[in-house]
């Protein structure tokens, strides 16, 4: 296996096992519900919006491994940015696991979130591991209907 399979499963296991900013989130003022009907994946997103900027963000709820961990290292990334930034890397993520976007190529915004680039050889996991991005997507839109991949 190659160092970069080992550290990809290395970091899906750990954000599975111990998922960041996995709580309700008392002081949210937006609430977004999120489904993947094909993989059974299920979350809430929380937000705490100041103005324009993600003041605090959290998750909760049941799912894959590549789900819960992407929705974890999505809520390390986007706290503290606004609306824009994060509309901004939900892009170049969505693009990164659909493969229209080479990170180790092309300029972008992710960091640590490149890990997840080997989604793209599971088509199957895509809709797994972006739930969590269409959610916040969503819930920045100030949308209500709860967000399905299907």
């Amino acid at each position: 296996m190659s160092d970069i399979n080992e550290l990809y499963q290395q970091v899906i296991l750990d954000h599975n096992k111990k998922p960041r900013n996995f709580k309700v989130l008392d002081t949210a003022n937006r609430r977004q519900e999120g489904y993947n009907p094909l993989c059974g994946d299920q979350l809430v997103l929380y937000l705490e919006m100041d103005g324009d900027v993600i003041k605090d963000v959290s998750f909760q709820g049941q799912g894959c491994a590549i789900s819960k961990a992407s929705a974890s290292m999505m809520t390390a990334m986007v706290k503290g940015k606004t609306a824009a930034e994060a509309e901004v890397i939900f892009d170049e993520f969505h693009r990164m696991v659909k493969g229209e976007m080479d990170p180790a190529t092309e300029p972008h915004h992710l960091g640590r979130l490149t890990i997840l680039a080997g989604v793209r050889e599971f088509p199957a996991r895509v809709k797994c591991a972006s739930l969590s991005w269409h959610t916040l997507h969503a819930a920045l839109a100030g949308q209500d209907e709860p967000v399905s991949t299907e």
